[in-house]
């Protein structure tokens, strides 16, 4: 029985040995990064970023790939399918790791399964309307949709999104009635704000900014708890009489289900180095952006907290998909 014991423990080891070089040997070809939105977004800025920052210390090709559509839920399924060997991650926003589990009962994936690998990045959320709005403030706004009720309009980049739901907030704080109308990601959305067939949108600091500058829509509200050093003239939507309002939009790198821990903390470690590097956090502030980082454990604390909030947010606004 010792020989016999003594061989399956040699035999254990000498199996484990080419999978821990084969881990140390990571990557060996092209690495993918699944993201489930179209091209343009603020996600699909920060994909790229970091896909050309990991081709570099890593020595290996690491393509994006856009597979945006089901309300994000296709690119999501099919990285929760891939094969846990790292070279199919996803990079995306909030709702497809702490929010669709809330809406959809019908996913044919589990977005708790998902291995959450790190917190990349995060921004405030920004109130933006068409330029020729007669609201100039928060309040008119409200003021405006409680005279007018069921005449404001709200775009999202697809329910369930941030966006949706930070409209769906507004409603319930603010005590208005609003149509939701959902697009197929942040660019169209925009587009019909800008063109006037929508009134507002809730949008990221790093693409309302520049359009506000221009002139081609407003700014009225600032959805994070304090003021923006890139528009501080346009005050937070708590401090304009909606108090307790917080909507933030964060991107996070997730892995298959399954996918080695010893994996998952390798990539968790070198894109953690990726931005510290000057040149790259001087690329992530000029999107008005801010590195979260942490650890593995720090993100998934961290979505599961903000799958908290969104759920008291479905709850008490009654949101349904019917």
């Amino acid at each position: 029985m010792l020989r016999l014991l003594a061989c399956v423990v040699v035999l254990a080891c000498a199996l484990m040995v080419p999978a821990a070089r084969a881990q140390d040997a990571y990557p060996s070809h092209v690495v993918k990064i699944v993201i489930p939105v179209l091209p343009g977004s603020t996600t699909d800025i920060v994909a790229r970023l970091v896909a050309n920052q990991l081709s570099e210390t890593w020595g290996k090709p690491v393509i994006v790939e856009n597979m945006a559509g089901a309300a994000m839920n296709l690119g999501s399924e099919y990285v929760a399918h891939a094969d846990p060997d790292g070279y199919t991650l996803m990079i995306c926003p909030p709702s497809p790791l702490a929010i669709n589990q809330l809406l959809y009962h019908d996913l044919k994936y589990d977005p708790s399964k998902l291995m959450p690998v790190v917190l990349l990045t995060k921004i405030a959320n920004v109130l933006a309307v068409r330029s020729d709005f007669p609201a100039k403030s928060v309040q008119e706004l409200i003021a405006y949709g409680k005279a007018n009720p069921g005449k404001l309009s709200f775009a999202s980049q697809g329910i369930g999104s941030t966006a949706h739901l930070s409209g769906s907030e507004l409603e319930v704080l603010g005590g208005v009635k609003m149509v939701h109308v959902p697009y197929h990601g942040a660019q169209p959305a925009l587009t019909d704000v800008m063109s006037g067939n929508v009134d507002m949108f809730f949008d990221t600091l790093t693409t309302s900014v520049p359009l506000y500058r221009a002139g081609k829509l407003n700014l009225l509200g600032v959805a994070s708890n304090e003021r923006s050093k890139d528009v501080p003239e346009i005050p937070t939507i708590a401090e304009s009489g909606i108090p307790g309002f917080r909507s933030i939009t964060w991107f996070a790198m997730a892995a298959p289900p399954g996918t080695p821990v010893r994996l998952v903390e390798k990539i968790n470690h070198d894109v953690a180095m990726i931005f510290r590097k000057p040149e790259v956090i001087e690329k992530i502030e000029a999107l008005r952006l801010e590195v979260m980082g942490g650890t593995t454990a720090d993100a998934k604390t961290f979505i599961g907290d903000e799958t908290r909030l969104w759920s008291r947010v479905i709850t008490e606004a009654h949101i349904t998909l019917d």
